[in-house]
C-alpha cells in the first residue's frame, strides 16, 4: 500500500470516527429528553389533577423539538451546502450541548411557576435545531468520503450514534434510578445526566475540529457550483425524491418513538414495570443495534438499499405486533419483556435505519445533498417521529389500555415506507437504464 493510499485510509477513518462520536453526542442530548419526559418532567414542569394530561404535555414539549429541527435542517443545509460540512457541525454541536446542559439548570413549576416551562419548550426547541443540522452532515461527512462500492457501510456508521446515544441516555437515568431514591431522583438526580453533556461536547468538538472537508464538496466549491438557494433546487428539480424519501422515513420514526420513546412509559405505567427495568431493555436493544445498523448498511451495498429497506419496512411493521404482545403476556418477566423490545428494536429495525443515510444521500446531487438529505430527514419528523408518542397515549386509551391499535399504527407507516422504497427502486432503475441508452 502506498503513503498516499494510507494518508487516505487514515483521513477516512478520522472522519468517520468524528462523525460517529459527534452524532453520539448529538442523540444522547436529543433523547435523554425522550427518556425523561414521561417520568419527570411530566411531575416537575407540567403538573395536574390528571396524569394522563401531564404525560401527554410533557410529549408536547417532545415534540416540539422535532418541529424546530426542519428549521435546523434548512439553515445548516443551506450553509452546508455553501460553506461546508465541517463548520456547519462544530456549530451544531455547540448549540445541542449548551443547550442540553442549560435544561439540567432549570428551576422547576414549583419554583418559578410558568416560567419553568417556557424556558424548558426554548431550550428543546434550540435542541432540535441542532440535531436538524448535525444529522445531515455527519451522515455526508461518511457518506462523501467513503469509497462508491461501501458506501451503505460508511455512511451507516454515523447511524450507529442513534444506538449509542440512546443506550447512554437509558444507561445513564436507569443508573441514576438505581443509585437514588424516588425522591433524590427528582429533586436533583435527573439533572446530572444532562449537565455531565458538557465533557461529551468537550470530547467531540476537539475531534471535529481536526478533520478536513469532503472531497466531494471541495470539488463543488473548486469548480464553483455552488447553489445560490439550495433548498430551492431541492424542491423544484427533485419533488418526487423527496415526497419519497420523506414516505420511507416513516416507519423509522414512527417506529423508533414508540419502542424506544413510548414503550418506557407504557412499561412503567400500564403494566407497571420497574423504570430501571424497562430502560434497561431500551438500552440492551440499542447495544444490539450496534452491530445489527452496520451489518444492514454492509448488506445494502450487495443486495441494493431500495430491497433491504423494502422488506425490512414491513418486517419491522409487523414485529410490533409480536412485540407488544410478548410484553402484554409476560406475566411480569423481565427476560420475555427484555426480548420483546430487543428483537424489533435491535434488530429489525435496523434493517431500515442502517441504509437509510446511504438511499436519501444518492436521492441528490453533491451541491445540494446537505439541504436534501436534511429536508427528508426533519421534515418528515414532525409526522413520523414527534407526534408519535402523543398518538401512542391516545391509541393506548381508546384501545381500553390495549396496544394493539398502536402495532396497527405502526404497520401502517411500514406500507407507506415500503411503497416509497419501491418507488425510490424503480426509479434509480429506469435513471439507470436511460443513462445505459444514451451513452450507447
Amino acid at each position: 500500500m502506498s503513503t498516499l493510499q494510507q494518508q487516505e485510509r487514515t483521513a477516512v477513518r478520522r472522519v468517520v470516527a468524528a462523525s460517529l462520536i459527534g452524532a453520539t453526542i448529538e442523540w444522547y442530548d436529543f433523547f435523554l429528553y425522550g427518556v425523561v419526559a414521561g417520568i419527570v418532567f411530566n411531575k416537575l414542569y407540567f403538573p395536574g389533577s390528571d396524569p394522563l394530561v401531564s404525560t401527554m404535555l410533557a410529549y408536547g414539549t417532545f415534540a416540539v423539538g422535532f418541529l424546530s429541527r426542519p428549521i435546523g435542517g434548512v439553515i445548516f443545509g443551506h450553509f452546508g451546502d455553501k460553506l461546508g460540512r465541517k463548520a456547519m457541525l462544530v456549530m451544531t454541536l455547540t448549540i445541542m450541548g449548551v443547550a442540553t446542559v442549560l435544561i439540567g439548570c432549570i428551576p422547576t413549576y414549583e419554583q418559578i411557576g410558568i416560567w419553568a416551562p417556557i424556558l424548558l419548550l426554548t431550550l428543546r426547541i434550540a435542541q432540535g435545531i441542532g440535531l436538524g443540522g448535525e444529522w445531515g452532515g455527519a451522515v455526508l461527512m461518511a457518506f462523501e468520503y467513503a469509497p462508491k462500492e461501501k458506501r451503505g457501510l460508511y455512511a451507516s456508521i454515523p447511524q450507529i450514534g442513534l444506538a449509542l446515544g440512546l443506550c447512554g441516555a437509558s444507561g445513564m437515568v436507569a443508573l441514576l434510578s438505581y443509585l437514588l431514591t424516588d425522591a433524590q431522583f427528582l429533586a436533583w438526580g435527573w439533572r446530572v445526566a444532562f449537565i455531565l453533556s458538557i465533557l461529551l461536547v468537550a470530547v467531540g468538538m476537539y475531534i471535529r475540529l481536526n478533520v478536513m472537508e469532503t472531497p466531494e464538496f471541495s470539488k463543488v466549491k473548486k469548480e464553483g457550483a455552488e447553489v445560490k438557494l439550495p433548498i430551492k433546487e431541492v424542491l423544484v428539480k427533485y419533488p418526487g425524491n423527496v415526497l419519497a424519501g420523506m414516505g420511507a422515513r416513516y416507519i423509522d420514526g414512527v417506529f423508533f418513538n414508540i419502542f424506544g420513546v413510548f414503550s418506557i412509559a407504557y412499561l412503567t405505567q400500564t403494566l407497571k414495570i420497574a423504570r430501571t427495568d424497562a430502560l434497561l431493555g431500551v438500552m440492551m436493544a440499542a447495544m444490539v443495534m450496534v452491530i445489527t445498523i452496520p451489518l444492514f448498511g454492509a448488506l445494502s451495498d450487495k443486495i441494493g438499499r431500495t430491497r433491504i429497506y423494502f422488506w425490512g419496512s414491513l418486517l419491522t411493521g409487523l414485529s410490533a405486533f409480536a412485540g407488544f404482545w410478548l410484553m402484554k403476556t409476560s406475566g411480569g418477566s423481565m427476560t420475555t419483556i427484555w426480548l420483546a423490545i430487543i428483537i424489533p428494536f435491535g434488530v429489525f429495525y435496523a434493517s431500515v435505519y442502517g441504509p437509510e443515510a446511504a438511499l436519501f444521500s444518492e436521492l441528490f446531487d453533491a451541491k445540494v445533498r446537505y439541504s436534501g438529505i436534511s429536508f427528508v430527514y426533519q421534515f418528515s419528523g414532525i409526522f413520523a417521529s414527534g407526534i408519535t408518542p402523543i398518538i401512542a397515549t391516545y391509541l393506548l386509551k381508546e384501545g381500553g389500555g390495549e396496544p394493539w391499535l398502536i402495532a396497527s399504527y405502526v404497520m401502517f407507516a411500514a406500507v407507506i415506507s415500503a411503497v416509497s422504497a419501491a418507488w425510490i427502486g424503480a426509479r434509480k432503475r429506469r435513471d439507470t437504464e436511460l443513462l445505459a441508452a444514451q451513452s450507447a
